[in-house]
């Protein structure tokens, strides 16, 4: 099992209880299993690699879903405790089975899937790979494919890749790390001088994780031409001030998903879920009671 949350950790760990692991031939799938009710599905971010954990993406969220929600959070492989792996393929096709594993192993056969970036992406590929398992999707901060899709206005590569790449090339670096913290979310006051201590300890005791995504390759894989196959409700979440991934990105997927609605979340960056938790909630909450009532 992993370590319960701690002094050191307390932003990345969950409590103790919360965290299970999945083993697979691929090593450890960490989730959490908090609250009770119907489950809904979530799975965690692209940021720091490693150091993006599941607790750190959703914990103020979770305080509002786990009350009428029993929340099962994936997180993504070598972002978190999952991994590591080394892989030539496209990354969400990876995570993709991260996820189904632990669906299998807690018997859901069919579940409201919500994402945030890459696991926004993962949460589409899903929907792509096994429609049978999705009933609902709350995605956003994300690309339809593996690598992207083409920008019509905003630059490419995008402002906090560049800088995810600097730390990445140099995973002990506080400033570098502090520089796409800051870039990655619209409020600033976010990145404290407690939790950059936090992940930089994280990322010394998980440089395994670290070295496994450095020496993969994420082969590039077009969703957009399959994306009118998803068939069920579609809701987009997307900051306003997102460096990573443009809003744009968010209007392309409306536009080949007519059953999706888009929400735009204004002074909100990369992760909707950490910086407009109770408004994130809300919406989540609103739209998977639409699929008790019938609606679409």
């Amino acid at each position: 099992m992993p370590a319960s949350a701690s002094t050191v950790f307390r932003n990345l760990l969950p409590p103790e209880g919360a965290a299970h692991v999945v083993e697979s031939p691929e090593g450890p799938v960490y989730y959490l299993d908090i609250g009770s009710g119907e489950p809904l599905l979530l799975v965690s971010a692209f940021g720091p690699q490693p150091g993006s954990t599941a607790w750190l993406l959703y914990r103020e969220a979770l305080e509002i879903l786990a009350r009428s929600r029993r929340c099962i959070v994936v997180e993504l492989t070598n972002y978190g405790h999952t991994g590591p792996v080394t892989f030539h393929e496209p990354a969400h096709d990876v995570c993709v089975r991260a996820v189904v594993r632990v669906l299998d192993h807690l018997g859901l056969d069919r579940v409201a899937a919500v994402g945030t970036s890459m696991g926004a992406t993962t949460c589409l590929d899903l929907a792509l790979q096994h429609p049978e398992r999705v009933e609902r999707l709350v995605i956003g901060a994300c690309h339809a494919s593996t690598g992207g899709d083409p920008y019509l206005l905003a630059p490419f590569p995008s402002e906090v890749w560049n800088l995810h790449q600097a730390s990445q090339a140099d995973p002990h670096d506080r400033g570098k790390l502090r520089q796409l913290l800051r870039a990655l979310w619209f409020d600033g006051d976010l990145v404290t001088d407690d939790l950059l201590d936090e992940i930089l300890a994280f990322r010394t005791e998980h440089m395994d994780h670290w070295a496994a995504g450095a020496h993969s390759v994420s082969v590039p894989h077009s969703n957009v031409a399959a994306l009118p196959e998803i068939t069920v409700p579609v809701l987009v979440v997307h900051g306003r001030h997102d460096r990573m991934v443009p809003f744009e990105q968010a209007l392309m997927i409306m536009s080949h998903l007519p059953q999706a609605d888009v929400v735009v979340l204004n002074r909100c960056g990369h992760w909707p879920p950490m910086e407009r938790p109770e408004e994130f909630a809300r919406l989540v909450l609103e739209f998977v009671r639409g699929a008790e009532k019938g609606q679409r």
